[in-house]
């Protein structure tokens, strides 16, 4: 990590639907480029934590919600970056909301609960989820 690099505060909306969860698969060319994740990004200078959960999910999906319960957090360091990320429950604001990839996702789609472990997701995400019981546990 370079030094005097601060720690980024961030967020994630874990979104569940009809026994589905709402991932979004990351465009771009940094880390986790084209791999799924739920949506989020940086809370802005100014920016509610809440409100930046809900403005990540509408830009990157398209879908709006309500903020809900935190559902924990997890932090990320690597070589170039120190992330802490926020995790809400968010609950759709519309009956089945239809979901268009924007902002930097490449795609956005429903999965269903029981195959969320089987994408190519993020590093730590299926234990995040599943520790968090979002997901069910992988078996042993």
């Amino acid at each position: 990590m370079a030094p005097g690099a601060r720690p980024q505060l961030c967020v994630s909306a874990v979104v569940e639907d009809g026994g589905r969860l709402l991932l979004v698969q990351r465009g771009g060319s940094g880390a986790g480029a084209g791999r799924w994740a739920v949506p989020g990004g940086r809370v802005e200078p100014g920016e509610r934590v809440r409100d930046a959960v809900t403005r990540e999910l509408h830009e990157e999906t398209g879908v709006r919600g309500r903020c809900g319960d935190l559902v924990g957090w997890v932090e990320r360091v690597d070589d170039g970056a120190h992330y802490v990320i926020l995790s809400f429950r968010v609950a759709p604001a519309d009956e089945a909301p239809a979901v268009v990839a924007g902002d930097d996702a490449r795609d956005a789609a429903w999965v269903p609960l029981a195959e969320v472990a089987g994408h190519d997701l993020v590093d730590g995400l299926a234990e995040f989820l599943a520790g968090n019981g979002v997901i069910p546990s992988p078996d042993p």
